[in-house]
């Protein structure tokens, strides 16, 4: 199937403000675009990129003063089947563990996992260690947490997560991802789009979504602990080792937010 995806977010700068973008479709999930998703700013503004340290492309511009609108209008294709699953992968014990999974077992500003590990245990414990493992913590965050946009703040922690018990869907990945690694399970951070494709009316406004990826049995496994299914249509952006690694826009002086769209919307041929 095809998706149409972008975005369009409108600022406004009182003075020109460096910033750094990351909006394009990972790397990944580039061979599935039907044309570039080329970032488009107006007024017209330079632009150039480079590679972070987890791959992410990411672009650099100096907003100019004003009203800026930055958007994207692409389609990319899509196989159509939900997130795959893999019942009965194993959990990869930590020496056996690639060094590039090893920054993922790390805490990190937003996952406070060392602030999680005798909760995690007393939680989990008791679970088969493997997929089992990370389903039952999905199962549980899912549980947890109250969803609400209104209950969204930027500096929450996984653990402030936990006890406030509400949040978005950044949260949930945010804490699943620190019980993960307080039971020695690899875990990143997933930012991208995702749309309403096989789930019933009636759908929420547009949204980037976030979700986690678990390292077991030698691959890297997605799972969503906010809507905790198999999601279709999933489409990455980014990953890192939590939100502060793949914001969509860091800027490096004051703005104003005025506008915001996201779209993810099945591209249905007509016959």
């Amino acid at each position: 199937m095809k998706l149409r995806v972008g975005y369009e977010l409108l600022y406004h700068f009182p003075q020109p403000t460096p910033a750094i973008l990351m909006l394009n479709v990972h790397y990944s999930r580039v061979s599935d675009l039907v044309g570039a998703d080329n970032i488009l700013i107006d007024p017209a503004t330079p632009i150039s990129g480079y590679r972070d340290g987890y791959g992410n492309w990411c672009s650099r511009i100096v907003a100019p003063a004003g009203k800026v609108r930055i958007t994207t209008d692409a389609v990319i294709f899509d196989s159509g089947l939900p997130d795959p699953e893999a019942h009965g992968a194993r959990q990869t014990p930590v020496e056996e563990l690639p060094e590039d999974a090893l920054v993922f077992l790390l805490a990190s500003r937003f996952c406070d996992s060392d602030q999680l590990l005798d909760l995690s245990w007393s939680l989990f414990g008791h679970t088969a260690p493997g997929w089992d493992r990370v389903q039952a913590v999905c199962d549980y965050v899912h549980q947890r947490i109250t969803f609400g946009y209104q209950f969204a703040r930027v500096t929450r922690t996984a653990s402030e997560a936990y006890h406030e018990e509400k949040g978005v869907c950044r949260d949930y990945a945010h804490l699943a991802i620190a019980f993960c690694r307080a039971l020695n399970i690899p875990a990143r951070y997933c930012t991208g789009y995702l749309g309403d494709v096989g789930t019933p009316p009636p759908y929420p406004p547009g949204d980037f979504a976030g979700w986690f990826e678990a390292y077991l049995d030698g691959h890297w496994h997605t799972f969503d602990p906010r809507n905790n299914s198999r999601r279709i249509g999933r489409v990455l952006i980014a990953r890192g080792r939590d939100a502060a690694d793949v914001a969509m826009i860091t800027t490096f002086g004051l703005n104003t937010l005025e506008g915001f769209k996201v779209w993810t919307d099945e591209i249905v041929d007509a016959h």
